[in-house]
């Protein structure tokens, strides 16, 4: 499941090529669905990107999800599901962070259904959002120790 021509061929691929060659550092492609994999610090561009040119027109975020790769580095994975609605298109951006610091910059101002998936996502894994506008627990108590959909996350809970 990585690079082959075929993806190359893809015309979203093309275009964000075409607008920023760095911005794609993998391409995948598992059972018709394209999940381009972006450097962290081309995620938020490339969403306002997608979002703003009327040919792609990836104006509908449909889900954030967090994925923990422990012990793999970089251990963190975030995929965001994206929908053209008017191009009838699906699409995939896939960041991966590090353990150590897992941030990234905020996609709510471009999409705004991101704010509940990013609080939930920062709420049970940690990740932190930066710039979001009310990044905070909404799932567990204030005073809870740690994520726990986090691999390393104690099964007996926090102590």
């Amino acid at each position: 499941m990585t690079e082959t021509p075929d993806l190359e061929q893809n015309p979203i691929v093309a275009r964000i090529r075409a607008w920023r060659p760095g911005a794609i550092a993998e391409l995948i492609s598992f059972r018709g669905e394209l999940t381009v994999v972006v450097p962290r610090e081309h995620l938020r561009p490339l969403a306002e990107f997608l979002a703003r040119e009327a040919d792609l027109a990836f104006t509908y975020l449909s889900d954030v999800t967090g994925v923990d790769r422990f012990p793999i580095e970089p251990r963190f994975e975030l995929n965001y599901h994206l929908l053209s609605i008017s191009r009838r298109d699906t699409l995939c951006l896939r960041v991966r962070l590090p353990g150590e610091a897992p941030v990234i910059e905020t996609v709510v101002p471009v999409w705004p259904t991101a704010n509940w998936h990013e609080r939930e996502i920062f709420d049970l894994f940690g990740m932190r959002f930066e710039g979001h506008p009310d990044l905070r627990r909404m799932l567990l108590p204030d005073d809870w120790e740690g994520y726990p959909l986090r691999k390393d996350y104690p099964v007996e809970g926090p102590r």
